[in-house]
């Protein structure tokens, strides 16, 4: 099995959609969105295109493509965006035959040196729901140190939560 990682390209944005759209509701919240809160499939879209149009350096947010073999199977973002400080990043592997592998402990490996050249980061962070057993066993496979864990609403399609920072 050949692991490899992609910057986004338009001709993923659909596939990202299609993740978030079709998750099912219990599949979200394990992963701590709220199936309410998900705008509709077009403006995951329109906010994806309109991120790539934009310079790397200004974008609010920054994707790879974890590739299996070449064929897409997750990705891997930042947001929260501080060029040249840090970045705040999140994991989706998009179907559950890939999970529970050990292959997203490969592919962060993978991924974090590409956010830390694309962005001139000093420092990465990741703030997985509490609750949600996958990262929080990736993260320190894949060399992160836990920090805290603190509640807080993380983004627009979150609920209220405990993340381990």
């Amino acid at each position: 099995m050949n692991l490899s990682v992609r910057e986004l390209s338009q001709d993923d944005v659909e596939l990202i959609a299609d993740y978030w759209i079709h998750s099912t509701p219990a599949h979200l919240r394990g992963m701590g969105a709220d199936p309410d809160k998900l705008p509709p499939r077009e403006e995951f879209v329109q906010m994806l295109t309109a991120q790539l149009s934009l310079p790397v350096g200004e974008r609010s947010t920054y994707a790879l493509i974890w590739l299996v073999n070449t064929q897409p199977v997750g990705h891997c973002n930042v947001n929260q965006i501080q060029v040249g400080k840090r970045a705040n990043m999140h994991l989706h592997l998009w179907d559950s035959p890939h999970r529970k592998r050990g292959m997203g402990t490969q592919l962060v490996k993978l991924s974090i040196p590409r956010f830390f050249e694309a962005l001139d980061l000093k420092e990465l962070y990741c703030e997985p729901y509490s609750e949600n057993p996958a990262p929080n066993k990736t993260l320190p496979k894949a060399g992160f140190e836990f920090v805290k864990t603190y509640r807080t609403i993380p983004g627009s399609i979150n609920f209220e939560q405990e993340v381990n920072q």
